[in-house]
């Protein structure tokens, strides 16, 4: 049971101490002091502590320079920093926030003196993202005033703060710190002791598999990143993302994870290890997955391992014609793509109705782009007149591309590669836009795997610029380069990956959107909570269950289920409650219910 505090009230917070002044400490304390905190800074190295001063001084005077801070302001927020080498310098404050090196010797030493030094209310926060903070607290004589307090790096510009109580945590002390978040701007996120938290639990779990993908050599680091970028509209990619936080501080944290957890989705990728151990740790590195120009740079430079500007070197078919099978949103806006790059283009689907049909929406989303000024009437009508509708795949006799753009059912795409088989020319390449289901089985239904492939666009295809190029071990070297110069002309970014289950993008995505469900299902966190925290902390553009939502329950469970197939690991079994909100009908956004009820339109 936790000890009640001495006080009924909260302490105001006016003075708040930030030990350890790297880069997280330093945009700690920039922070509080543009807030009106008087901020004490510490640091064992005085150089540190003089690299803190320089750094407020140039990101106040770019403050100033940008019209966020007039002079007069810039100059109080550097009175209210005073900076020490001596941890006694704390002994005034109201709060002690540590962003010590993740550590627990380290940090169980700091809160040891800090003990020694502070008055009995002062609240003690450690600033750990993977550490046990009820190990940390049960260590100091006053576990009651021990939390956690989780920022985000750089702590200036991002507004997720994580409020981490132990069960020795005193509530009055969470309720001073969380009204102190929402005073510097942030939106305090309220969760528990584990590692990882929120953010980074889901976050970690997402950039191991993508080291792993890596070390297996499934994709290169390029593609991974212009993958989860271009796919999930992610700020970074993983790999790169990993550089920044540092290698071995992910090892840190996965290591953490791993222990509590016991899930192998969260043992590091052997890379990680490797990486870590020969010094290459990132971008404070110079060189960790990607070369950079210098240590702390952020510019990315040549390497032995970046890809030739050529590619394979293989000559591509000649494509002046393509044929898109399917009558629903994802064949309409493909066939709108490749219209728009100038291709003469047949939309066929099993009825006439249904292909009139399709190129309707095609007309209507061009009459969108009409009304936003993005093309011309002319243009526009252009682009409609170069889609033949046709009620038969017959109609694809002499077409150079057929994509394949129908239901997710592997009988059913096999019966139409039968067809395609039949009907295209010879030399005609044979593209399937699965997104879950073998190519090769796609491929072998016809009598020339050779001349099969995987195209996946993303929806919309229109707005979307990613498509995951997926080979079989018969797709031919040409096929391949005639995908890829066929991406080039219609304006999107091809990635290479093998024929496996999700390739890259559904492959890294929806293990993440599990470990969310799970969130929810230990109650750890709220909905509201874990889809705040990986938009604001994450940088994501939709929190996990607002995406579940829109994608639909039902087809994110059927990727699941496709995943847990292939990789045969028990972390990737779909949560239960995503398959019972499944098998009550309540699919998202489109029934009205998913994980948040919607209004009927």
């Amino acid at each position: 049971m936790a000890t009640p505090l001495s006080h009924p009230s909260p302490s105001p917070l006016r003075t708040v101490a930030v030990v350890g002044l790297g880069t997280m400490g330093t945009g700690i304390a920039e922070v509080l002091a543009r807030a009106g905190r008087e901020v004490i800074g510490v640091d064992i190295s005085a150089a540190q502590t003089a690299r803190c001063v320089s750094a407020l001084e140039a990101s106040t005077a770019r403050a100033v320079a940008r019209g966020r801070l007039s002079e007069e302001e810039r100059v109080g927020v550097l009175a209210r920093v005073r900076t020490s080498t001596d941890l006694a310098a704390v002994a005034g404050a109201d709060l002690v926030i540590e962003v010590a090196p993740e550590s627990y010797e380290i940090k169980q030493q700091i809160f040891r003196e800090l003990d020694a030094v502070v008055r009995p209310e002062t609240i003690l926060a450690t600033g750990t993202n993977a550490l046990s903070v009820t190990r940390l607290a049960a260590g100091s004589a006053r576990p009651e005033r021990v939390l956690g307090l989780h920022f985000f790096n750089p702590a200036p510009a991002m507004k997720l703060v994580e409020v981490v109580s132990s069960v020795l945590t005193a509530p009055q002390a969470v309720a001073a710190v969380t009204d102190l978040a929402v005073e510097l701007g942030k939106e305090p996120v309220a969760v528990g002791d584990r590692p990882g938290f929120v953010a980074d639990g889901l976050l970690f779990g997402y950039l191991n598999q993508a080291a792993a993908m890596y070390e297996a050599r499934y994709a290169s680091r390029e593609d991974i990143d212009a993958a989860m970028r271009l796919g999930c509209g992610l700020p970074m990619g993983p790999l790169a993302l990993l550089d920044l936080i540092g290698v071995d501080t992910a090892r840190t944290v996965l290591d953490a994870m791993y222990a509590e957890s016991r899930d192998r989705l969260h043992a590091p990728a052997p890379i990680l290890k490797q990486l870590s151990e020969a010094g290459l740790t990132g971008r404070k590195a110079g060189r960790g997955f990607y070369t950079y120009a210098a240590p702390g740079s952020a510019e990315v430079v040549p390497d032995a391992l970046t890809p030739a500007p050529d590619g394979t070197g293989a000559q591509g078919r000649t494509v002046r014609s393509v044929g898109v099978a399917g009558s629903g949103t994802m064949a309409s806006g493909i066939a709108e793509v490749f219209a728009k790059a100038g291709y003469d283009v047949i939309l066929a689907a099993r009825t006439e109705e249904k292909a009139e049909t399709a190129k309707s929406r095609i007309g209507k989303s061009l009459s969108r782009s009409v009304a936003k000024g993005r093309l011309t009437e002319e243009a526009a009508a252009g682009i409609l007149d170069r889609i033949t509708p046709a009620g038969s795949y017959e109609a694809f006799a002499d077409v150079d591309l057929a994509v394949e753009a129908i239901a997710e059912d592997l009988d059913v795409k096999r019966q139409l590669f039968q067809a395609l088989d039949k009907v295209c020319k010879p030399g005609a390449v044979l593209a399937t836009t699965t997104s879950s289901l073998p190519v090769v089985a796609c491929a072998r239904a016809t009598s020339r795997p050779q001349d099969v492939i995987g195209m996946h666009f993303f929806n919309p295809a229109p707005a979307m610029k990613l498509v995951e190029v997926v080979r079989t071990v018969l797709t031919g070297e040409d096929v391949h380069a005639t995908v890829r110069e066929v991406c080039a002309r219609i304006g999107k970014h091809p990635v290479d990956c093998g024929d496996r289950a999700g390739f890259i993008v559904n492959a890294l995505l929806f293990p993440y959107l599990n470990n969310a469900v799970k969130m929810v299902e230990e109650h750890y966190a709220t909905l509201d909570d874990i889809d705040a925290a990986m938009r604001l902390g994450g940088g994501y553009p939709m929190g996990p269950f607002e995406l579940l939502d829109v994608v639909g329950l039902d087809v994110s469970l059927a990727i699941e289920k496709v995943l847990h197939r292939e990789f045969r690991d028990p972390g990737l079994a779909p949560a239960p409650l995503l398959e019972h909100l499944v098998a009550a009908g309540c699919l998202g956004r489109k029934t009205g219910r998913g994980f948040r009820e919607y209004a009927r339109r």
